[in-house]
This record gives structure tokens, C-alpha cells and sequence, in this order.
């Protein structure tokens, strides 16, 4: 109890010290506020831009593994195109083997994709939209939110039923002031009828494609209006669900890999004639870019730090000057080491939580700054960072002057002018 009084004391005479010299403080904190405020700054940009971009790849998925002719070509070197031009595309047999044999997924799906696709609905037609056939499974392996109706049904999808799942934005466009389940619309003059309607997902950062621009119609449906061959026309993609207890997907690339294999038939010198591919892939490499800007930020704010720590600790020594009388005072009164070392030292520990608080504060208004499509936040980690950077600053700049005034003799600082 006696330790956490005299705790409590030295931060009221700290904080006393600070208001009695309010000018001198304003300026200690200016440093410290400035080099916060340019760290966090390009953190909660940066963040931001790193959150958005990844959202604008989440129509591939998580935890997922697709089989696609084309690798994305993003561990570096060569990209050897030549070698994977006349691979096959993966076909709906390809599928039903992999869906078979596989055991390291929580599900399996086959996809084709095609774009900029125009509907039609009596005077009213939508464009740039893109068409995605599936197969019943494909809500296991991607996340579809209906607003309304329904998805599909297993016969609808195996018979090839011309029925669709589509976006908000072609809702409105097509049924506009209209409930659309149950209507109509024309997809390459071919009838199709709405079972529902997917949940708004929002205008991608990066103007990639959106599920409120998409239409989901069955596989087969889609196979009977493009031809999707495997080695001419739209190609398919398989898509595995990992299961969560496997890390890394590692037993399911392993097992993927020796059944596509198996199914074309490779000898063991041969190469894989498919590719595996993982949405994270993308992902990483955005995350890798952004690392080096975080980077160029602690750059450019350490400066601007390292000038407020230097302020805050000349601002000490002063002070520990000016109140020499005072701490022979103290000390001839009985008052620990501690204590003193602790006065000083909370107080240059305030200056600069202060000057971070202020340069907190900043930054969160420039978040209410409207930025189009890019949602910036001032996040709890970014907030903990500047208050941790702010502390650890104040104590490296006042732990010198706090120990000088801890080890003077309180006959000479009593003697002193």
C-alpha cells in the first residue's frame, strides 16, 4: 500500500508540473504528435486499402483449391505460358471422379465463367454483367447469401433446368419496382426464370467483378448455351472446400494432385498438365506489398519521433534542473529514490501519451473524411500501437533526467540556485 501511494503521488506532482508549464508542454507534445500521426496515418491507409483489396477477392473464395489450366504465375521467374497452352481444360467427368475418390474436402464443385453479359427483360436490358455456371455444390465450397427466394435444387441443376440465381443490381435493373421471383428474363434469347436473389455485397474497391452483377444458372444449362470443352471454348474450373482441421490445405493439395493424376493418367516423370491453384496466393502477394509501404511509414514517422523523444527528454533536463531546490526538499524529508525517479519519469511518460493521444485523434478525423469506395478505420490494433509507441518513447526519453534527479544529493540540491 505504501508503494502504490507513493505511486499515485509522484504522478500528482508530475501532472501538477504539467499544467503549471503549459506553453513548454504544448511543445514537447508537437513531436510526438506529429510522429504518431504520420505512423498511424499510413497504417490505417494502408490497412484499409489492404482490407479492401482482399474483399474484392473474396467471389474466389477461402480455403479453397481450384483446378485450372492456367496457374496464376505468382511465385516469380518465368511465366511459361508456351508449356501450358495446350493443357486441357478440367470437364464435368473430371469432376464427378475427383467428387468420388476425394477425402480431405468439405466440398467439391465444377464452375464456368463468362463476361460481359447482357440480359433482357422486355424494354429493359442490363450489361457487364458476368454468368457463372455451377453445379449444385457450389454453395458449399463459396458463400451465397440469398435476400430472397431460394437456391437451387439438386434436380433443377441436374436436369438442367433454365433457372437462375441473380445479383441485386440486375434485379433492379431488370425488375425494377418488381418482385423478381418467379419472372422472367432472356440470357442469349433463352428464357430463364428467378428462384432468387443474392444479398448486396457492395461496389468492388479495386472494380473487379461483384456477385450483385452476377447471374448463377445450372452447370449444364450453362454447357448447353457455351460449349465448354477441354481444350477449346470457356473452360471449368473445380473448386475444393478444405476442411478446417486441415492446415494449410496441405493433405488436400497432396490428395488432389496424385487424383487428377491418376484420372489423366501421367506416368510418374511426367508433368502435372493441371494447375492447382489457391485464392490466398493473391492474397499474400497483395499483403507482401503492403508490408514495405508499412514499412516506408515507420520510415517516415521515426523521424518525426525521434525529433519529439529528443524534445521531450532536453525538456526533462530542464525541468530537472528548475526543480532541484524541490527534490533536496523532498529527499531531506524522507522521500525514496524511487519516488523521485518516478515523478520525473511519469511525466515525460504524460508528455508523450498525450502528444500520441493528440495525434490519435487526428487520425481519426481523417477517417471521417469520405473516400469513395475505400472504408478507412481507425482500428483498436493501430490505437494500442500509437498509445505502445507513445509510452515506450516517453520512457527512453525521460528515464536519463528522472536518474540524474533520483541521484542527487539533497545537501547540494538544496544548496542550489
Amino acid at each position: 500500500m505504501k508503494v502504490l501511494k507513493l505511486i499515485l503521488e509522484s504522478f500528482r506532482f508530475a501532472w501538477n508540473a504539467l499544467k503549471v508549464n503549459k506553453f513548454r508542454t504544448i511543445l514537447s507534445l508537437a513531436g510526438v504528435t506529429i510522429g504518431i500521426f504520420s505512423i498511424i496515418t499510413v497504417f490505417t491507409i494502408v490497412d484499409s486499402l489492404e482490407k479492401s483489396i482482399k474483399d474484392s477477392f473474396d467471389f474466389l473464395g477461402t480455403n479453397v483449391i481450384n483446378v485450372e489450366k492456367w496457374p496464376y504465375g505468382l511465385g516469380g521467374g518465368e511465366y511459361k505460358w508456351w508449356e501450358f497452352l495446350n493443357r486441357p481444360h478440367p470437364d464435368y467427368k473430371e469432376y464427378e471422379f475427383v467428387k468420388d475418390k476425394v477425402e480431405n474436402a468439405a466440398g467439391v464443385s465444377i464452375y464456368a465463367v463468362r463476361g460481359n453479359q447482357t440480359y433482357k427483360r422486355k424494354n429493359n436490358s442490363t450489361y457487364y454483367n458476368f454468368l457463372l455456371g455451377v453445379s449444385y455444390d457450389y454453395s458449399e465450397v463459396f458463400d451465397v447469401k440469398i435476400e430472397s427466394g431460394r437456391y437451387f435444387s439438386r434436380q433443377e441443376v441436374e436436369s438442367a433446368r433454365p433457372v437462375a440465381l441473380i445479383g441485386i443490381n440486375v434485379a433492379e435493373d431488370l425488375f425494377p419496382n418488381v418482385n423478381p421471383i418467379g419472372k422472367q428474363f432472356d440470357i442469349r434469347g433463352k428464357k430463364f426464370t428467378v428462384v432468387g436473389v443474392s444479398e448486396r455485397e457492395g461496389e468492388s474497391f479495386i472494380g473487379g467483378p461483384s456477385k450483385d452483377d452476377a447471374c448463377l444458372i445450372p452447370y449444364k444449362s450453362f454447357q448447353k448455351m457455351y460449349y465448354s470443352g477441354r481444350r477449346r471454348g470457356i473452360g471449368s474450373k473445380i473448386a475444393l472446400k478444405g476442411r478446417d482441421d486441415d492446415i494449410g490445405l496441405v493433405e488436400l493439395e497432396a490428395e488432389l494432385r496424385g487424383i487428377m493424376r491418376s484420372k489423366r493418367m501421367l506416368k510418374p516423370k511426367d508433368k502435372d498438365n493441371f494447375a492447382l491453384n489457391r485464392p490466398e496466393a493473391i492474397t499474400n502477394a497483395i499483403g507482401g506489398v503492403f508490408d514495405v509501404i508499412g514499412v516506408a511509414g515507420w520510415v517516415l514517422g521515426g523521424f518525426s519521433i525521434l525529433v519529439g523523444g529528443f524534445g521531450i527528454a532536453n525538456i526533462m533536463f530542464v525541468s530537472v534542473r528548475e526543480r532541484t531546490n524541490i527534490i533536496g526538499i523532498q529527499k531531506s524529508l524522507g522521500a525514496k529514490n524511487f519516488f523521485i525517479l518516478f515523478q520525473f519519469l511519469f511525466e515525460a511518460i504524460f508528455l508523450s501519451v498525450i502528444g500520441g493521444m493528440v495525434g490519435l485523434f487526428l487520425v481519426y478525423l481523417i477517417t471521417l473524411i469520405p473516400m469513395g469506395s475505400l472504408e478507412s478505420s481507425l482500428t483498436l490494433k493501430n490505437i494500442t500501437l500509437g498509445l505502445g509507441v507513445s509510452a515506450l518513447i516517453g520512457t527512453a526519453s525521460g528515464i536519463i533526467p528522472a536518474a540524474m534527479a533520483a541521484r542527487l544529493d539533497p545537501v547540494v540540491a538544496i544548496r542550489t540556485n
